[in-house]
């Protein structure tokens, strides 16, 4: 009888420490965008990573959209302190990484699969280990959060002159600031949850967005004039804790990447059908959307560039070498 209880024990202990030691990581994963694969682009990036990297290995992903676990600053933190393994950001990446700001660079980019071409070829590879070395987060791959675009409640833009004077709420970035008083206008950094009421009241007459979030949060019933100037593309890094990373077994590391990989396009995707969906929704519902020619868009880039040029080479000091090989990359992946 007390044989058979002690081997019912050691099998018990046995099959206990094999599920411990089969068990893997765990992956918290977080991004501030919502959580609907539908209509977010992260949200999207984020549930296929899950699925991708729970299908083909023993790691369990655990996802926090909506900033559950703070705003972008913060996953920055927490990924580089190891309490968030991955992270998908944007605008963030700048703060922890000036160089990735040239990719604000206004009118850069003549379309997206051109910056597709130049983020997932060599230049972008080069990036992203210059970033690791600055910032000790490993850029798993890219996504995509839009070409930003001017609205207002004034008058149809169709040239820099057209924006002569206008209050247009910009992020509290410098990049951005610079961008609109080179084209004439007057930048209005205002808090994102005080826009509505700044555009209702009169305080801005318009702002800068991708066409998605300019749909989803109604800015269309208070603005009257879209220009789809595309003047900067932005940008999603899809990052995670360089120890974590360093400490999987190559098959997981290379299953992280292809999911990483994957999850980028799947953003990009999303994005891609919401702008098209939007422009045609805010039309639709009596907003006046112009679509600028080749020439009128030269006007614009002809005044964004070299203001927001110099005030980036000045911030970045040695690495300003970086505009140049963005440059080159552009210009082959135009070619």
């Amino acid at each position: 009888m007390l044989r058979s209880t002690l081997k019912l024990v050691l099998a018990g202990t046995i099959a206990l420490f094999s599920t411990t030691a089969i068990a893997g990581p765990t992956i918290k994963l977080g991004h501030v965008d919502p959580a609907n694969w539908q209509s977010s682009k992260k949200g999207a990036a984020g549930i296929i990573f899950k699925n991708i990297v729970e299908g083909e290995s023993d790691i369990k992903v655990e996802l926090f959209p909506a900033g559950a676990l703070g705003n972008e600053n913060d996953l920055v933190q927490q990924v580089q302190e190891g309490t968030t393994q991955v992270a998908i950001i944007s605008g963030a990446m700048g703060k922890i990484c000036k160089t990735a700001d040239i990719l604000n660079i206004p009118y850069i980019f003549s379309s997206a699969p051109i910056a597709w071409d130049v983020l997932d070829g060599p230049f972008g590879d080069e990036l992203a280990k210059h970033c690791e070395e600055k910032s000790g987060l490993k850029t798993l791959a890219y996504g995509e959060t839009g070409f930003r675009n001017f609205t207002n409640n004034v008058r149809e833009i169709k040239s820099p002159a057209d924006m002569k004077g206008l209050k247009i709420r910009v992020q509290p970035i410098t990049l951005y600031l610079e961008l609109v008083k080179s084209l004439g206008g007057e930048p209005t950094p205002i808090a994102w949850s005080e826009v509505p009421n700044a555009m209702s009241t009169g305080v801005i007459d318009g702002q800068e967005n991708p066409v998605g979030v300019i749909y989803n949060n109604n800015f269309h019933k208070l603005q009257k004039y879209l220009i789809l100037d595309g003047h900067v593309y932005g940008t999603d890094f899809i990052v995670v804790n360089n120890e974590f990373f360093d400490m999987l077994s190559p098959k997981d590391q290379a299953v992280i990447k292809k999911a990483a990989r994957t999850a980028g396009l799947m953003g990009r995707a999303i994005q891609q059908f919401n702008t098209a969906e939007g422009v045609t929704k805010v039309a639709a519902e009596g907003m006046a959307v112009y679509s600028p020619t080749a020439e009128e868009l030269n006007q614009f880039k002809a005044l964004a560039q070299p203001a927001v040029r110099k005030w980036l080479a000045e911030q970045l000091g040695d690495d300003a070498v970086w505009i140049k090989k963005l440059d080159d990359a552009v210009t082959k992946a135009t070619k």
